[in-house]
């Protein structure tokens, strides 16, 4: 947005959506990350910020509700342990859709401020410039000889930079197992990525194959710090 009542210094971030029962929204950086629970997937409703979300710690970090017809809360602020990821949940009972209007903002400057552009598109954010492939399958996350986690649905997002996040619905009560990175490679429906865990610890090639519908088929990874070592496996159902 290049609107002039955003105040000098502040970042900004409006995301408004037509909502039809239950989903959870994640904003990081310059992408949005939307979730579907129950009920058909969201519409984006004139989404628009000024600036991408800090990949740092975040100064003055606020949340509002400015239109809602049911519930809307804030369950996760950007911080090191999400790798910096505004995460909202949303419950619209009512029949149809329900329109749904919240602002993020923040104080900006110092070091990573708006200023620097990214490859493929000028600096901000566009609701555009991401593209979500998704995928209802079934997995497994394994650390060392800890045991298997399973893995639910997959949601992959990459913007025309090449940023990439890729984020696993784990069973129910547990957190989604998350990645960022950059995708490397592209051929014939398989994308190469460079990702990093959320904690920035486990670092590794993540492979995954889409279709030309947007859906995911499949997703590898073998990730180490060079003494930790994380394998995911999934596949499309």
């Amino acid at each position: 947005m290049t609107r002039n009542d955003v105040p000098p210094g502040k970042g900004q971030c409006d995301i408004r959506l037509q909502v039809d029962n239950e989903v959870d929204v994640s904003v990081h950086g310059d992408m949005v990350m939307i979730h579907t629970l129950a009920g058909r997937d969201p519409r984006d409703d004139g989404s628009e910020c000024n600036a991408p979300l800090p990949d740092r710690n975040i100064e003055g970090f606020n949340f509002q509700v400015m239109d809602s017809r049911n519930e809307i809360r804030l369950v996760a602020e950007p911080s090191r342990r999400n790798n910096f990821t505004a995460v909202v949940h949303i419950r619209d009972s009512a029949g149809g859709e329900g329109r749904y209007h919240f602002r993020l903002s923040w104080a900006m400057g110092g070091r990573g401020g708006p200023t620097e552009e990214r490859r493929g598109g000028g600096p901000g954010f566009s609701w555009n410039n991401t593209i979500d492939y998704r995928g209802q399958g079934r997995g497994s996350s394994a650390l060392n000889n800890q045991g298997e986690e399973r893995l639910l649905d997959v949601s992959v997002n990459v913007d025309r930079g090449g940023k990439i996040l890729v984020s696993f619905r784990g069973e129910r009560g547990r957190p989604p197992l998350a990645f960022t990175g950059t995708v490397i490679a592209s051929e014939g429906g398989r994308l190469k990525a460079d990702v990093v865990s959320e904690d920035r610890r486990l670092h590794g090639p993540m492979y995954i194959s889409v279709d030309g519908r947007q859906n995911v088929n499949s997703v590898t990874l073998e990730a180490t710090d060079g003494r930790d070592r994380l394998r995911v496996n999934w596949d499309r159902r």
